[in-house]
């Protein structure tokens, strides 16, 4: 492997964005591909994303930006995935440019629904990637907190912890601290399930419970998760470190996160298809809901608010009721 990896980011989100200005503080070049011409053009000649974090400026003589996924991927040791996981599919069926030899690293936070597995899972499935070429990059971590250089704290995991330190190092600056993870697949997992727990904080504010429902929904939200994720990867984990816990309070609690608002607007009455129209970013925890949920149908792990949460979305159940009987499953 080069001394000086090559980087590919694959996505034109914030999120997407957030990593490019991160790896531009440390590398000459990011190969930067996002469907949209139009956000190509404005970032060409305004050096910002006209739709997303616009307030960051990039050099723009350090991107390589495209609209062709392979140019891309061509040249790249790295490939970092930030696209909604339920447009992954579409976006990888482009792709002609073969995966083999490149180490991929998902900053996606959902379960691909033509598969039902967790990103890395499907790439080793699908693309047969071997698991020490796959990473994963998780929080606590908001894209927009990043823009304003705010300090914020990574989690690389990596089947291969020296690639997740060579990547880590390439995220990291004066407001990024860094850390790496052989468990890639209980952080992406959790990565999943905050999104869910997130939407549920964002539900229950929506009906008007307190800050006091709040603390004990985490509370237990944190415990299931560390059940869901016992049964399905079982390995040595603290749930308690930032990859896990972290990152489930702070997509539960800032008014950054994009599920907690969804979930606010179902509370608070809006139809599933009115709340997504209304939303300009995909909230992820939507589509793995309906993924974890059927998931577990398998595993059989005790997850009362991942079941309110599916009833809510997916069996059109009235959010007041589901969240009453709710309340006398939590402790």
């Amino acid at each position: 492997m080069n001394t000086q990896p090559k980087f590919a980011v694959i996505g034109g989100g914030s999120w997407a964005t957030a990593i490019v200005k991160m790896l531009c503080e440390n590398v000459n070049e990011v190969a930067w591909y996002m469907r949209s011409i139009y956000a190509l053009e404005h970032l060409k000649l305004h050096k910002h994303n006209p739709n997303y974090l616009s307030s960051v400026a990039f050099d723009i003589n350090k991107l390589q930006l495209t609209n062709d996924i392979n140019v891309a991927v061509k040249d790249a040791d790295f490939v970092i995935f930030a696209i909604p996981s339920a447009f992954l599919s579409t976006e990888l069926e482009k792709m002609t440019e073969s995966l083999e030899g490149k180490v991929i690293f998902s900053a996606i936070k959902g379960i691909v629904p033509e598969s039902s597995l967790i990103v890395g899972e499907h790439f080793h499935n699908q693309y047969h990637i071997p698991y020490e070429n796959i990473g994963v990059i998780t929080g606590p971590c908001h894209a927009e907190e990043v823009a304003l250089e705010r300090l914020s704290y990574l989690t690389i995991a990596c089947g291969d912890l020296q690639k997740a330190k060579v990547v880590a190092d390439n995220l990291s600056s004066y407001y990024i601290k860094t850390k790496t993870s052989d468990d890639i697949v209980g952080t992406e997992y959790a990565a999943v399930l905050k999104n869910i727990y997130s939407i549920a904080a964002g539900i229950a504010h929506g009906l008007g419970y307190g800050d006091n429902f709040q603390a004990v929904l985490m509370s237990n939200a944190i415990r299931e998760m560390k059940r869901f994720i016992k049964q399905v990867h079982r390995m040595k984990r603290n749930i308690n470190n930032s990859a896990y816990l972290g990152d489930l309070l702070v997509t539960g609690y800032s008014v950054f996160s994009r599920n907690r608002m969804f979930g606010n607007m179902i509370g608070k009455g809006y139809t599933v298809k009115s709340a997504q129209m209304e939303m300009s970013m995909v909230a992820e925890g939507y589509y793995a809901t309906k993924s974890a949920w059927n998931l577990n149908q398998e595993y059989k792990a005790k997850t009362p608010i991942l079941d309110a949460v599916y009833q809510v979305l997916y069996e059109n159940k009235e959010a007041k009721k589901v969240f009453k009987k709710l309340t006398e499953k939590l402790d």
